[in-house]
């Protein structure tokens, strides 16, 4: 019987709870579990939906919802238990009475054709079946009961499909059947000697949100193969435990049945329901579109959302039908279009190959972590690229050199328009610098937001070559393999190396790289690689060491960038490994590291997701890093010293009455004499910026913080530098043009950043003080927009933690490095 046949007035008894994974719970968190009494108190005008007492509260469920419910009545739950009274005292020993005594298992078999399932199916049945030819389509389906250790399985064989995709009446009657009659424990019979193909169903399965177990059947065809498998480490990546059979002689059947009723039960550690991740813009459709479902109460009832969202993507027939059968539902619609046409511009081929794809990949992955093929191998062209790419001997080697080839062509390529910026924004200060009368207005435009935006803006061409790079790693597939490549490392740190795509992506920016730490489902894994992802490269940090590396390694540039990139890898490993120890004993969850197949990315997709960044990179210019050049400025310029004004104005007022005099007296050329003249005056107004900085309050500052930076071989410019830093890297390029380009230099040279490598040069910085310089920067403190990043994932005693730790142990490496470095050079 079941709850929506339960009249008005009358109680009943609780004795299973149907559906899929998140509706089950849902259903039992509102009280509805086994044992407990629940009354019909009344149905709404339209008889639906009805209104219901539970555990002393009023709860209501739609009638197709309280279907999923089954019950006996209260006098029957009263004779079963043998008692009179109450519905409390039944309850208690109807509950009681449910303990040990015989339950009932229903569950179905899936599978691929010729998997064996039917002849498993038969062995554990004892071939008890009954043929039925069910209403509506031309299938045969088996069914049969039987009895193991004190539990009634009721057993359904439902017909061979190679997916639920409802192409054929075998996968729309398979689908629909798991959809409707929601089986408790699904069986899923897989060819262990083809587990690629197979394994597609079981994909499917995940999406559907149901409780399962796959069945590893001809399991001696793989071992005779001599391929190898951990069929443990495999179902615990994807949530459904595995069990070696071989149907055809009765081999661990009767492990597979123990193994479902500990499905059943909830006892299996290795049942969790895990999510396939399609790609962010699959993903963000998926969540458009379950947002439009929320309400949609009889959709969603006996399916998961996220399996709906997915068949309309696909542009299921069954699934539009589905959603259409009461009303149009055109907002819904609309929506599904207009992501649908998104999502195949983007990937320039229909929703289903994408989703296809990314599913084999997620197949490939979990295979890559578990199984080793025997000798004989069919090759494809994605395993043709594997075998060199990830190849144990040449794949460390072949990603290390892409990483070089990056950032060779980041420093060099990037050199030229670089060159060109630069020259622009020197001739934009000059041509400022000539319009404009003396005065802080002008100081403020030609040293404050020219001379530190300037600065940075230059970097842009870099900027946009390492993005570029790292969207072709990302669209061709290639940044899967690179976590693949390092995922022995990963887990000698206690992280699997799905957690090297965060880090990787860290070399773009570090606040998506922490937002894709989501992907972890272990909070403890999730937690350390957000630790140490700072200390991955930013694009943000890359002006700094651009900067430092043309002043002082420019013969081997790409060289001593690859190096500072290492070391940032390397810093990580070895905190990684500490924390791991300290922080967190606990094993980590397995899951699945996907490699999807390769693809050649069409250029109008990476050049969009190259100037995507390259576009957030000059928002910043017009953002923060214009407002902290700007506060750098006026906390350099104020207070106004008024005597060393006049002073200056005195001295300013000489030297064009000398330049008067002489062209008066017609002595000299006087082209070479007004040249002589804007020199001197040039000269006199770095002198005056020089004193008027030695004065300033952020000559205080840093002063007052200068004991922390003179061990590290830094002056208080340096220092600010880098406390302003802390806002975005990039300041700290943008402070430092600020500061320095107040300093005389020795020889002139076109662009304000050739001069202020310069002017580096004159202040006592060295080949030592940049590498030491380039660390710190590398180690200390991420920005606050990732820390407000980190704060928001896990915590703001965890952001907090992150600015401390890293900032200590940027200045004790710098120190001991400093050290090391006198003593050898």
């Amino acid at each position: 019987m079941l709850l929506s046949e339960l009249k008005t007035g009358e109680s009943a008894v609780i004795t299973k709870v149907k559906g899929y994974g998140a509706f089950r719970k849902r259903l039992n968190e509102m009280g509805f579990v086994r044992g407990k009494v629940v009354k019909a108190v009344k149905n709404a005008p339209l008889n639906d939906p009805i209104e219901y007492s539970i555990m002393g509260y009023e709860i209501s469920l739609r009638r197709q919802e309280a279907a999923f419910i089954e019950i006996v009545s209260l006098e029957e739950a009263a004779n079963i238990v043998g008692v009179s009274g109450s519905a409390r005292d039944a309850e208690e020993a109807f509950a009681k009475h449910w303990e040990g005594r015989d339950k009932h298992i229903h569950v179905a078999f899936v599978g691929n054709p010729n998997a064996g399932k039917t002849t498993l199916f038969n062995y554990m049945s004892g071939a008890q079946e009954h043929v039925g030819n069910y209403g509506g389509v031309t299938v045969d389906a088996k069914s049969a009961t039987f009895r193991f250790e004190g539990y009634e399985f009721n057993v359904v064989d439902l017909p061979g499909t190679y997916s639920i995709s409802a192409y054929s009446n075998e996968e729309k009657y398979v689908r629909e059947y798991i959809m409707n009659n929601a089986p408790d424990v699904v069986i899923n019979v897989v060819d262990a000697s083809n587990l690629e193909r197979n394994l597609y169903l079981s994909t499917q399965l995940i999406d559907m949100d149901v409780k399962g177990v796959i069945a590893l059947n001809m399991y001696d065809e793989l071992e005779r193969s001599g391929a190898t498998f951990n069929y443990q480490e495999m179902g615990r990546m994807i949530g459904m435990p595995m069990m070696p059979t071989i149907g055809s002689k009765g081999k661990g059947v009767k492990e597979l049945l123990r193994e479902v009723i500990e499905v059943y039960e909830g006892r299996s550690e290795t049942v969790r329901h895990i999510h396939i991740n399609y790609g962010k813009e699959i993903e963000d459709s998926i969540v458009a579109i379950r947002a439009e479902l929320k309400d949609e109460k009889d959709l969603t009832c006996n399916m998961s959302p996220r399996f709906l969202s997915l068949m309309l993507l696909e542009g299921d027939k069954e699934a539009l039908e589905f959603v259409q059968r009461d009303h149009s539902r055109e907002k819904l619609l609309k929506v599904v279009k207009e992501r649908v046409e998104r999502i195949e511009t983007m990937y320039g081929e229909n929703v289903e190959s994408v989703i296809t794809d990314t599913k084999y990949g997620f197949i490939s992955g979990a295979l890559k972590e578990t199984y080793k093929e025997s000798p004989v191998n069919r090759r494809r062209k994605t395993e043709y690229i594997d075998a060199i790419v990830t190849h144990k001997l040449f794949g460390f080697p072949i990603f290390l050199l892409f990483l070089f080839v990056t950032f060779f062509a980041t420093f060099s390529l990037g050199s030229y328009p670089m060159e060109w910026i630069e020259a622009g924004v020197g001739a934009l200060g000059e041509f400022v610098d000539n319009q404009m009368s003396a005065g802080p207005l002008k100081d403020l435009l030609v040293d404050g937001i020219i001379g530190g935006v300037g600065s940075v803006i230059v970097f842009l061409p870099n900027i946009l070559i390492l993005f570029l790079f790292i969207s072709f790693m990302e669209d061709t597939g290639y940044m899967a393999r690179a976590a693949f490549i390092m995922d022995k490392l990963m887990h000698k740190l206690g992280l699997h190396g799905k957690s090297f795509i965060p880090m990787i992506m860290g070399f773009g920016c570090n606040v998506p790289a922490i937002m894709s730490t989501r992907m972890l489902e272990n909070r403890s894994d999730r937690i350390l690689t957000i630790l140490i992802n700072p200390f991955m490269s930013c694009s943000a940090r890359l002006p700094v060491y651009i900067l430092l590396v043309g002043a002082f390694f420019k013969d081997y540039a790409a060289l001593v960038l690859f190096g500072i990139y290492l070391f940032g890898i390397l810093a990580a490993i070895v905190m990684a490994k500490l924390f791991k120890r300290v922080l967190f004993h606990k094993q980590e969850v397995p899951f699945v590291m996907e490699l999807p197949p390769y693809r050649m990315p069409t250029l109008r997709t990476t050049v969009r997701h190259m100037w995507s960044k390259g576009e957030q990179y000059l928002k910043k210019m017009g953002g923060i890093i214009m407002f902290a050049s700007i506060l750098i400025w006026a906390l350099g310029y104020f207070p106004v010293d008024k005597e060393l004004e006049a002073q200056y104005d005195e001295k300013k007022a000489e030297v064009t009455r000398a330049y008067e005099a002489t062209i008066t007296s017609g002595v000299g050329n006087a082209e070479m004499l007004k040249e002589e003249q804007d020199a001197k005056l040039e000269s006199l107004h770095r002198q005056v910026v020089s004193e008027r900085q030695e004065n300033s309050y952020i000559s205080r500052l840093g002063r007052a913080l200068e004991p922390i930076w003179t061990p590290l071989g830094f002056d208080w410019k340096a220092g600010v530098s880098l406390l302003t830093g802390v806002a975005a890297k990039e300041v700290v390029v943008s402070t430092m043009a600020v500061l320095y380009l107040g300093e005389e230099v020795a020889e002139e040279d076109d662009g304000a950043n050739a001069t202020l490598k310069m002017c580096l040069r004159e202040h006592g910085f060295t080949p030592i003080t940049a590498i030491i310089f380039m660390i710190f920067v590398l180690l200390y403190s991420p920005c606050f927009a990732t820390l407000i990043a980190i704060g928001k994932e896990i915590g703001m005693k965890w952001a907090f933690f992150v600015m401390g730790y890293t900032t200590v142990l940027a200045w004790c490496v710098c120190f001991v490095l400093k050290q090391v470095l006198d003593l050898i050079i």
